[in-house]
């Protein structure tokens, strides 16, 4: 009984910014690393950012400089903060988590429902 809500997307111009946020809930022991996919149709699943346990982030070349991933652990919560946002990033946004649960000794990857980003003039 582990789920990812995602929030934040939206509609925005060329140059703007949007805040993405996922939190975890449920019947959790420890979570490893999180981050943010992205997708659009006929694509595949691209890795935009990472981040571990410990603060350790990673990001695909794209949107280095532009895009800023954190957590709150004691939340169990993952952000991204997408500025200077360009055409090209539009997509579905997925935030996923790799979490051990309580009573179960393998850890497992969980995947959020996507948030539409779309970014048009």
């Amino acid at each position: 009984q582990v789920q990812l809500v995602e929030s934040g997307g939206g509609l925005v111009q060329p140059g703007g910014s949007l805040r993405l946020s996922c939190a975890a809930s449920g019947s959790i022991f420890s979570i490893d690393d999180m981050g943010w996919y992205r997708q659009t149709p006929g694509k595949q699943r691209e890795l935009v950012a990472s981040i571990t346990s410990g603060g350790r982030t990673n990001y695909v070349d794209s949107v280095k400089g532009r895009f800023t991933i954190s957590r709150d652990n004691a939340e169990n919560t993952v952000y991204l903060q997408m500025n200077s946002l360009k055409p090209e990033d539009t997509a579905v946004y997925y935030c996923n988590a790799d979490i051990q649960r309580y009573g179960f000794h393998p850890v497992a990857e969980y995947w959020g429902q996507g948030t539409q980003v779309t970014v048009s003039s």
